[in-house]
């Protein structure tokens, strides 16, 4: 099968509206929550989020466009320019077809049809509905705007897999360049989630964090008194190529992508498996695939959502895969400064892992204060502050409601 390798980069994160501030506070701990602006969440049980900073779509964006189209597919377009400009591709130079989207959304437009669906409700449109309110939630619609901008008639399609959709849209990718149906895919994802049904909703299944009180210090994965996620907004976009066709253009390669795997619990509805069978063998599958062995990876991104039963399921898994040989391996949960992008979790934590390994500096995990009994206790879990070590491979997991399990390999890229 063909390498396939990682020419381009894009990110709009609650620590920053580009990769290099993204990466930079990632480093120096920065907390992205606070108090929720966008709607008056007095009444609710959970009033803060990781929402994105001195952001205004008319810096980006003309306002006909961003009319036409929700805010997860503003960020979407956002991040996926920032990528395509940094792997500095001339779609013009390539045959259309060879070039494709493989693009993800949890939720797609929530913001957009919660407003549609009030307004009908109070009268407003009666008897019509706005005519951009389909194309505007549907979540394929994030991939279909990306195609049309920069002209890409090769693989196009939409990635819904609740919290692990980011990283099944980088498993696609790579598995249709390798077997040679596309030379470049725009892939990542995105996701708007700060909005009144969607906090309501997550927080009625006690599934968010309430620490109204202490929202910077809310997300703390691994700690014994962790009592829920953050919800986070934005985008991750990366550019995946044909190695060959990366080399001929003289493109610079931030990493190679070597291996990934997706299985399902089929356990509950949103809990984790409590030993953590799916996500154990999601990994297992995926060092298999990149050919590698346990012993091979020096950095795993944790889904770490800071949750009583995620997290003990995921390090058990871990623990049972590495076994009590884990000194060359160090653990982090970058969650804890961005939130949690549910669909959009995969591909912001991509760009960590993948800055881990050209850097060697794994990020740190924030306000964890000691790890719970829960968690096995001869894991390197990198808390406060980052470690400086030799990164050549790193790990990146996540995992969503419906038992969905997907987990990427990256490698240091040599030739």
């Amino acid at each position: 099968m063909k390498r396939v390798v990682i020419t381009g980069l894009g990110g709009l994160t609650p620590l920053g509206n580009d990769v290099a501030t993204y990466w930079n506070n990632l480093l120096k701990g920065v907390p992205g929550a606070r108090a929720i602006s966008y709607f008056d969440a007095s009444q609710f049980k959970t009033r803060f989020a990781c929402d994105l900073k001195d952001f205004d779509i008319k810096d980006y964006m003309d306002r006909k466009t961003a009319r036409k189209t929700d805010p997860y597919v503003h960020y979407a377009l956002i991040a996926a320019e920032q990528a395509v400009k940094d792997s500095g591709l001339d779609f013009d130079k390539m045959d259309p077809l060879d070039s494709g989207v493989i693009w993800g959304s949890g939720q797609g437009g929530m913001k957009t049809f919660e407003e549609e669906i009030k307004n009908y409700a109070e009268g407003n449109y009666r008897p019509r509905f706005n005519p951009f309110f389909v194309p505007k939630i549907i979540s394929n619609m994030a991939a279909g705007m990306i195609s049309i901008k920069y002209g890409l008639m090769g693989i196009n399609y939409a990635v819904v897999t609740a919290c692990s959709t980011s990283n099944t849209a980088l498993m696609d990718a790579l598995n249709y360049i390798r077997m040679g149906k596309a030379k470049v895919i725009v892939t990542g994802g995105s996701e708007a989630p700060i909005t009144e049904a969607s906090v309501g909703g997550f927080s009625s299944m006690k599934a968010l964090s309430n620490d109204n009180d202490n929202p910077e210090g809310a997300s703390r994965p691994f700690d014994p008194t962790r009592n829920g996620f953050v919800l986070g907004e934005g985008a991750g976009a990366l550019i995946l190529e044909d190695l060959e066709h990366a080399k001929q253009r003289g493109a610079a390669i931030y990493a190679e992508i070597v291996g990934a795997s997706m299985t399902a619990d089929a356990y509950h509805m949103t809990g984790s498996h409590p030993n953590g069978d799916g996500s154990f063998h999601s990994m297992r599958l995926a060092i298999k695939d990149a050919g590698l062995a346990p012993k091979d990876i020096d950095y795993i991104n944790a889904h770490a959502t800071s949750t009583p039963v995620g997290d003990p399921s995921e390090t058990k898994a871990i623990a049972r895969l590495f076994g009590n040989d884990t000194d060359q391996m160090h653990l982090s949960g970058t969650k804890s400064m961005t939130g949690h992008l549910l669909g959009g979790a995969g591909a912001v934590e991509a760009i960590a892992t993948i800055q881990a390994i050209r850097n060697n500096v794994i990020p740190p995990t924030i306000n964890t204060k000691e790890i719970d009994e829960a968690i096995p206790k001869h894991l390197n879990i990198v808390l406060g502050e980052p470690v400086e070590k030799k990164v050549k491979v790193g790990m990146s997991n996540t995992f969503g409601f419906g038992g969905h399990n997907s987990t990427i390999v990256f490698k240091e890229f040599e030739d």
